[in-house]
């Protein structure tokens, strides 16, 4: 599913396609009505200021669109269509007031029918959403959620409500209802959600809390990265450092891309329980099936700290052959430093230069809209899309 504060129901296509009949049943309702001859020279005019509206809308100017869409809304007051289309432009150019107040009469009309209210209402509910009345619009989505008509477009609006609110226990119990609406899977942003519960919990020691929410998580969604990292974060807080070694494993083996994220904390653990040749074998395995060099990196500081140096220079200096990469080159002109061999003052001078490279680039970015920055996110602060934000493979310069 795509980002849910990104959906709109009332989207510019589904207009296009609506006022297509609507030009011609409007049209033929006037006819019916002022007699076959004037009836045919409105039809006419109608239908061409219709379209001329719709060139409008596809030419992306809406301020002429609204302008004749206005001038259909005057001639038939009564076609409710047009009056629910021009409050659509309304809250598309930012006049949400204006969308409000028409659609708010549109639902003191006593002729709607049952499927006009409905359509009303939630086009009410959009221009409270677009205005940030997110009390206001929960209460109109939350009626007509319990509309089997129109529950799938309503629970997703509630979703991006409770989303932007952190109600996340809300956000889960409307994910489960859009997906049982509409069979579209719901694990992985539910999985998120549990997290966030998850994450709250820990921060309050509530441990058994979280490890539920956790547990909940994998059941949405059995490979959630997240749910493994904080699922090692518990254990490590409870002093459960074999668990905690177990869970960031498996979640660095569900997408090694988050490795940069687990490594650090894997790395104690492994200490915590005495087992260096674990750490040294799992580091081995990612490095053969992970393209960055988290990994490297990792297996050369415990070689360093094991072998000496050189030894640990000798190790980076092939890997890097293999895996170029600035990060990389920097741990190489340390441990170059370190060793002596090589003439110390050229090598700190590229060693500045590679710092400020480091310091210039994003350490990760958004998969979805390229989004980048310097510490991790959960939820994109761009594209508001859950779990697209990975560290880079390589920190290169672009």
């Amino acid at each position: 599913m795509d980002c849910i504060d990104s959906m709109e129901f009332l989207d510019e296509w589904f207009w296009f396609f609506l006022f297509l009949p609507l030009a011609a049943l409007s049209g033929w309702v006037i006819g019916r009505r002022g007699g076959q001859r004037h009836g045919h020279a409105q039809v006419s005019r109608l239908s061409s200021t219709y379209f001329r509206g719709l060139n409008y809308l596809l030419s992306e100017q809406p301020d002429k669109a609204i302008e004749l869409f206005q001038h259909i809304a005057e001639l038939d007051k009564e076609t409710f269509e047009t009056q629910v289309a021009l409050g659509h432009l309304f809250r598309r150019r930012g006049e949400i007031d204006r969308a409000i107040r028409l659609h708010q009469g549109l639902l003191k009309r006593p002729d709607l029918t049952d499927h006009q209210k409905v359509f009303a209402l939630l086009a009410l509910g959009e221009d409270y959403m677009k205005s940030g009345l997110l009390d206001r619009a929960e209460t109109v989505f939350t009626e007509l959620a319990q509309i089997d008509q129109r529950a799938p477009q309503a629970l997703r609006h509630l979703i991006s409500i409770y989303q932007a609110e952190r109600d996340w226990e809300k956000a889960i119990d409307n994910a489960i209802r859009y997906e049982v609406a509409t069979g579209e899977p719901m694990g992985k942003l539910i999985a998120q959600f549990e997290c966030e519960l998850a994450d709250r919990y820990r921060a309050s020691n509530q441990h058994d809390r979280a490890l539920e929410a956790v547990s909940r998580a994998y059941q949405a969604d059995a490979t959630s990265v997240r749910a493994g990292i904080i699922e090692g974060r518990i254990e490590a807080d409870l002093g459960h450092h074999e668990a905690a070694v177990r869970a960031w494993e498996r979640a660095a083996r569900h997408d090694p891309e988050y490795l940069p994220e687990i490594i650090p904390a894997l790395l104690i653990a492994y200490r915590q329980v005495g087992d260096i040749a674990g750490a040294r074998n799992f580091l081995s395995e990612m490095t053969e099936h992970y393209r960055g060099i988290a990994p490297v990196l990792a297996m050369t500081q415990l070689i360093e700290s094991q072998e000496g140096p050189a030894q640990a220079r000798g190790y980076l200096g092939s890997q890097l052959k293999a895996k170029p990469s600035v990060r990389g080159q920097s741990a190489l002109i340390d441990l170059t430093l370190a060793d002596g061999s090589d003439p110390v003052a050229s090598l700190y001078d590229l060693k500045h230069i590679t710092d400020q490279l480091l310091v210039r680039n994003p350490s990760y970015r958004c998969t979805r809209c390229g989004f980048g920055a310097k510490t991790h996110h959960w939820q994109c602060p761009s594209c508001k899309e859950w779990g697209t934000v990975k560290p880079l493979l390589n920190y290169a310069v672009v």
